[in-house]
């Protein structure tokens, strides 16, 4: 059994009902597992994660640098 679930963009290009259904079944496995979403959906990261990471990509600065992590709640404050 893993500890770790790794996602990438695992609700990209689902119709609403189907995203829901994935957000719901996260909710559940990550009592279990510790996940790591990848998205570039914002709103979707705020329901269903507990911490946030933002990484710069290679708009300015060095790709792949860590820019911000903190509880997702004060992240979307």
């Amino acid at each position: 059994e893993p500890q770790v679930l790794l996602m990438d963009e695992p609700c990209s290009a689902l119709d609403p009902i189907s995203t829901l259904a994935i957000e719901d079944l996260i909710g559940e496995l990550k009592e279990r597992f510790t996940i790591v979403i990848v998205t570039h959906n914002m709103q979707q990261a705020a329901r269903v994660s507990d911490r946030t990471a933002f990484f710069n990509l290679a708009a300015v600065g060095k790709p792949g640098r860590l820019i911000e992590i903190d509880e997702t709640e004060r992240i979307f404050s």
